[in-house]
């Protein structure tokens, strides 16, 4: 074909006549050709007002592998108008993310190899069609990359465990998977893998298992099978794991437990040492367990001390940012024990401290995939921010003369801090607040999105509770469970903690707790998360946080909210917090919650082992431990008041604003639009106004979040001119029945008309995201009028049919520009 004809071909044909020749003639399968297949991310969740928004995922014209699962190159396709390089960068860039190191760009005259390896001479090189390196030349580059040797090929050449539902590892997973697999091959004995909560480190673990038996079973015939240890520090991760990631194990593991008998039997009169203990039966090759359930006290309680050093091949210790991190840790000496198997370290949050350290022990990261990450893949839900201050936190409080507490006791005089408050006094009117505003939030949103609500303490959860309860009497009238505490010494709510995170169950909506929640709690619909406990851990901070990283849009859950009464989120600050809120609201004084809503779419304990608390004589929960009460001054009837007056939200660069929002936003698009008429301009040259509203957002400049916040009917158009250029604003009702004056819609008749006049109220509810969303036509009143497909039928085509729809806004915006 000429270069003129060429340059008509459009980038499928594109590939479709030059480069997957190409491919197939250096010898790739078309089994290893994953052509416009490879959607590796999710697509970033954009949050609009109240909703979600998914972004375009992320893709790879094409993925090679040299087996399912371990990819070697991607291929960036191109039309024959641009050069053979265009579009290396971002191939390069998806590459990093992919752990991949052949990049390819083609416009189907030649091909473009940038070598990411750095073993190559050249960096980067033009090559002809013809010459594309065959599958065995890239792994070859491949192998050299990672440092794998022949030897290692048994380890690393596993394939992933199927199901059958056609689940295939997300491509971090991937990614930690076989870096782990490469690190044993190579004789590495401690590993780390640090993965964000939510991002699935318990399916990570079980395919790493599954590989490293299968591979086990090809190096060390004379050895026969595997034999796997899994650690955890709740039960309820444990009886998860075990009926869903791990499911693929069934009949050969089982539970460890020094007083359950599921795996073990009575000691016989016989083994008189032994009596009345149990004996591990040795014949699973993975067992699942507690670090609690096999270490005690006492020698006899020891269970792990049954097995040999050397038994176990592989451990794998789940949440190691816990108690196993520290040297003195009795969980530390099961590790010790088995001083020979390979360990494995999984955590969101890797604890570095003067007396904690997971790189210590476990090494540097093989993988590391952040909050940040997931949240930009799409894969974790983005949140929200309402920031509460209280006098009593903000201030402090002290007594007046000679006052006296609810015992009757004389209150010692000095200045209690925001230190203080819930631990050594406390004001039931502050509690009180904080759950009236709990309140006030839900009956705005949803009285069965799920809350957990963190407190200082067990005793501080128990108030929260009754408060909540109170509050919520309609709710509670219809089921007790509505408002539950789950903490650790509360047997009847550990009891329902199954059905606080079971999405299909509407019982119990709020859960008041300490410490019990914080961890490895799977809480996939939890829309609200209430910080009213002091957390100066940047490691507690982050597993809170991750109780709401969940995305479940089946149930509507986009996205989540904080609501910060301690100031907790000052941590987004620090350094070692990677993902930042998509909007801060600072509730003012007497603000009512519907606006923060608005706003938003716009006795000294010792330590339990692995509780983490840090404070002075807390409370400690510790599942099984008596708690020792301790005396607090309790101190009824002191007015407490919600105090400050700033609406912030975070800019690009993560840091608070420091302006209001609507002076922000004025500043920043006049500096992309000096004039009104260059803003119109860009209104109205693309096809759709969302996507120059996404690329608003995208640069700072939330529209839609000023009109959410303003509580005015404004389209985001009639926002803009009015603060940044100062035009009289018009209301979405107003441009929509001058399209209804002006005759326009008569050149419609029947059903196109009746589904251009629906759509026009749409635009005036919602603004004009509903003209361009197609699945508007999936409710009413379009429902009633016929399926997507007969509406669309109306029109002519999908074609016709849009571009009705852009006609209809150019109707809409001539009116008043």
């Amino acid at each position: 074909m000429s270069d003129s004809g060429k340059s008509q071909l459009t980038e499928t044909e594109i590939r479709t006549r030059y480069i997957t020749p190409a491919l197939s003639a250096a010898g790739w399968p078309l089994t290893s050709l994953r052509e416009e297949y490879y959607y590796f991310s999710a697509g970033r969740i954009q949050v609009v007002g109240k909703k979600g928004v998914r972004k375009k995922p992320k893709k790879v014209d094409y993925l090679l592998e040299w087996r399912p699962n371990l990819p070697i190159a991607v291929v960036e396709a191109k039309d024959n108008n641009h050069e053979p390089g265009d579009g290396m960068q971002q191939a390069i860039e998806y590459a990093e993310q992919l752990d991949v190191p052949s990049v390819f760009t083609s416009n189907g005259d030649s091909f473009v190899w940038h070598d990411r390896t750095g073993i190559r001479p050249e960096i980067e090189v033009e090559i002809p069609l013809e010459q594309f390196p065959s599958p065995e030349a890239l792994y070859q580059l491949y192998k050299q990359w990672k440092g794998i040797e022949d030897a290692d090929e048994p380890v690393i050449a596993g394939q992933f465990h199927d199901d059958g539902s056609g689940r295939r590892p997300r491509y971090y997973q991937r990614i930690a998977i076989n870096r782990t697999l490469e690190a044993i091959a190579k004789g590495q004995r401690r590993l780390l893998l640090v993965m964000a909560t939510g991002t699935g480190k318990t399916y990570t673990a079980a395919q790493i298992i599954w590989r490293f038996m299968e591979s086990f079973r090809t190096i060390n015939q004379d050895k026969g099978q595997a034999r796997v240890l899994f650690l955890a520090d709740r039960n309820i991760l444990i009886d998860q794991t075990m009926m869903n990631d791990f499911a693929m194990f069934k009949g050969r593991m089982a539970k460890l437990s020094a007083s359950r008998g599921t795996i073990s039997k009575v000691a016989t009169a016989d083994d008189p040492d032994r009596a009345g203990s149990k004996v591990v039966d040795k014949s699973f090759e993975l067992y699942l367990s507690l670090y609690q359930a096999v270490t005690g006290t006492e020698e006899i309680d020891n269970v792990y001390k049954q097995f040999s050093p050397d038994f176990f091949d592989l451990i794998i210790v789940d949440e190691c940012h816990r108690g196993s991190a520290r040297e003195d840790s009795a969980w530390r000496g099961i590790l010790e024990h088995f001083d020979s198997a390979i360990q494995l370290g999984m955590t969101a949050t890797p604890k570095e401290t003067k007396t904690v350290s997971n790189i210590d022990y476990f090494g540097d990261p093989l993988y590391t995939y952040s909050l940040k990450q997931g949240i930009d893949d799409g894969f974790l839900a983005p949140y929200k921010v309402i920031r509460t201050a209280l006098d009593v936190d903000t201030f402090g409080w002290r007594p007046e003369e000679g006052q006296r507490d609810d015992a009757g006791n004389l209150i010692p005089d000095r200045h209690y801090t925001g230190e203080d408050i819930d631990d050594s006094i406390v004001f039931p009117e502050r509690d009180k607040r904080v759950a009236e505003r709990i309140t006030e939030y839900l009956k705005s949103t949803d009285r069965y999105g799920k809350v957990i609500v963190f407190c200082q303490d067990i005793p501080h959860a128990n108030r929260m509770r009754r408060i909540l309860a109170n509050l919520n009497a309609d709710e509670v009238r219809k089921d007790s469970r509505y408002v539950m505490q789950i903490t650790g010494d509360d047997q009847q709510g550990k009891q329902e903690l199954d059905n606080f995170i079971d999405p299909e169950m509407p019982y119990p909506v709020i859960a008041t707790t300490s410490k019990l929640l914080a961890t490895g709690v799977d809480a996939q619909t939890c829309k609200l998360i209430v910080l009213n406990n002091r957390v100066e851990s940047m490691t507690d901070f982050k597993q809170m946080i991750g109780r709401g990283t969940r995305v479940r849009t089946d149930y509507d859950k986009w996205f989540f909210v904080i609501m910060d009464f301690k100031n907790v989120t000052k941590l987004f600050a620090d350094e070692g917090f990677d993902g930042d809120p998509v909007k801060v609201y600072e509730l003012p004084p007497d603000g009512d919650m519907k606006d923060a809503v608005e706003g938003l779419d716009d006795v000294d304990e010792t330590v339990g082992e692995g509780e983490d608390n840090e404070g002075p004589e807390q409370w400690v929960e510790r599942p099984g431990a008596r708690n020792v009460r301790r005396k607090r001054i309790v101190v009824s009837g002191q007015a407490v008041t919600i105090i400050g007056e700033q609406v912030q939200m975070l800019g690009t660069d993560g840091k608070p604003l420091t302006s209001s929002l609507k002076e922000f936003v004025r500043s920043r698009l006049l500096e992309r639009y000096p004039t009104a008429e260059a803003f119109v301009s860009a209104w109205s040259a693309g096809d759709q106004r969302t996507a120059l509203l996404d690329e608003l957002v995208d640069a700072g400049i939330p529209l839609e979040d000023l009109v959410e916040q303003s509580g005015l009917a404004l389209d985001p158009f009639d926002m803009a001119l009015h603060i940044a250029y100062e035009r009289q604003p018009i209301e979405r009702r107003q441009r929509a029945e001058a399209v209804r004056a002006n005759g326009y819609l008569g050149k419609y008749q029947g059903q196109m008309r009746a589904v251009l006049e629906a759509l026009l109220e749409k635009y005036v509810e919602s603004g004009v995201r509903s003209l361009e969303d197609i699945g508007v036509l999936r409710v009413e009143p379009f429902r009633s009028m016929g399926g997507p497909v007969e509406l669309i039928r109306a029109f002519g085509t999908r074609e016709t049919y849009f571009k009705a729809v852009h006609d209809l806004e150019e109707q809409l915006y001539q009116e008043a520009q």
